[in-house]
């Protein structure tokens, strides 16, 4: 990526101290954007505000709980002071430890707990720093919002709220592309495949040198194939700097589709395709 590439540009990564958001926050740093970061605890996110200044950027971490309207407010009211613009939103927190009790369970299992954990940070949080970050976009002149959503909206993955929630998500960036139409502000969805985070590099490898995640009900896949955070991040670079975006308003894209379409690659110079 061309340190360059974002230059001037503000952007906000909900979630984006560790994970696909780390990896979405470290690219666009590299590519010299401004990367407000929110996490819930503040020591990590300030850890991965310190990456992205060193990737390139400028880093700013923000304590966060997306359960909360009135800090997401704050967070946005914050961007306005100190930079007085907005050129991206990237929707990307979710609770992927807190919900993992529930993969592979039939829906009497998971119950309303389970659906409500699931669309309290992974759909509603989406829309609500939408909102939030609507004015500061349009007060930009456009813009982009990005939604970190799933292959999971299109196919049984990990069980029904899961995959309701990431349909849910899709739904919501085609809706809000009408409401933004005459905005000059694009809205898409983006589906990584298995990534590699944090939260898997704790499976150990086997006797045979393989690091297998089983997913019941789904098989066994290979981690090492899996793409890095960072590959869903060169395509968030990838559509921001696209002057033509709003052709692909919306819509959804695997982020290997994107990266055969836009040239880039993961961190290894492959376009990981054998994921779900």
């Amino acid at each position: 990526m061309v340190a360059v590439l974002l230059g001037g540009r503000v952007a906000v990564v909900t979630g984006g101290s560790r994970g696909v958001g780390k990896g979405v926050a470290l690219e666009l740093g590299a590519a010299g954007a401004t990367v407000y970061l929110t996490g819930r605890r503040a020591g990590r996110a300030a850890e991965a505000a310190a990456e992205v200044d060193a990737a390139g950027g400028r880093g700013v971490a923000v304590a966060c709980n997306h359960r909360d309207d009135a800090a997401v407010g704050a967070l946005f009211d914050q961007v306005a002071a100190e930079q007085g613009r907005l050129d991206l939103l990237v929707n990307n927190v979710y609770d992927s430890a807190g919900s993992a009790r529930w993969l592979g369970r039939p829906f009497w299992e998971v119950g309303p707990e389970g659906w409500d954990h699931t669309f309290a940070v992974g759909v509603r949080s989406h829309y609500v720093a939408s909102a939030f970050a609507a004015p500061l976009l349009f007060a930009s002149g456009g813009g982009l919002v990005v939604n970190v959503s799933s292959p999971g909206a299109a196919r049984y993955m990990h069980n029904v709220v899961y995959g309701v929630a990431k349909a849910a998500v899709d739904r919501m960036t085609s809706d809000m592309a009408v409401d933004l139409a005459d905005k000059g502000v694009a809205v898409v969805s983006i589906w990584p495949g298995l990534v590699d985070t944090e939260l898997l590099q704790a499976v150990p490898r086997g006797a045979d040198g393989r690091r297998l995640l089983v997913l019941p009900g789904e098989g066994e896949f290979d981690l090492d194939r899996a793409e890095t955070p960072r590959f869903a991040g060169r395509a968030v670079v990838a559509l921001a700097a696209d002057p033509g975006v709003a052709a692909r308003s919306g819509r959804a894209f695997r982020v290997a589709e994107l990266a055969s379409e836009y040239g880039f690659t993961d961190v290894d110079g492959t376009i990981p395709e054998g994921t779900p």
